[in-house]
């Protein structure tokens, strides 16, 4: 009886089956029978949003259900490490008190209202039409302009090559701004 309660303590089967406490000697029943978080679960590669490095993750789900973000082994460029944004990833998209509605504070107040993405992409809208319209500059001294000096764009760096060419087209064509740059070349 008191052999097989010393059985069962990890220091005991270490001194008698020998090892150095990490392997089966230090494991109990809960232990041995562990599975991994992710077991069973789909994965899908993606890449971390959070900057223009382009880190490699592992997206893992079941069920429709998020279950966990982890770093890609095989990506060339991270080699399954994330920094501390990228690692967490899954908390940000899972944290109960993530922010879901755009926040708003109304000139001179002092409290911040919620408002949905539509709203406010609608007021965004509105507001760069209304600059656009009051400051464009169509000619000066004869010259051919078509420019706006009044609005500005700076780029984050999670936007990939393809986003920024769209921008510069949509803002530098079709809205005339002429100051432009992005966070990535800071």
């Amino acid at each position: 009886m008191l052999k097989d309660l010393l059985s069962r303590w990890p220091v005991y089967r270490q001194m008698t089956e020998g090892g150095d406490g990490t392997g089966p000697e230090a494991m109990s029943d809960a232990t041995r029978n562990l599975l991994p978080k992710h077991y069973g679960a789909d994965i899908a590669r993606s890449v971390c949003p959070y900057c223009a490095v382009g880190c490699g993750q592992l997206v893992f789900h079941k069920n429709n259900q998020l279950i966990s973000i982890e770093g890609d082994p095989e990506s060339p460029i991270s080699r399954g490490r994330l920094c501390p944004k990228g690692a967490d990833s899954f908390e940000l998209l899972t944290h109960p008190g993530r922010e879901l509605k755009v926040k708003y504070r109304r000139p001179y107040s002092k409290v911040w209202e919620a408002l949905d993405l539509e709203t406010a992409m609608d007021m965004i809208a509105d507001r760069v039409w209304e600059v656009r319209e009051a400051s464009f500059q169509e000619n000066k001294d004869g010259e051919s302009l078509m420019q706006t000096l009044a609005m500005a764009h700076l780029g984050g760096a999670t936007l990939d090559i393809e986003e920024n060419y769209l921008i510069k087209k949509l803002f530098t064509g079709g809205l005339g701004m002429v100051c432009l740059s992005n966070q990535a070349r800071i």
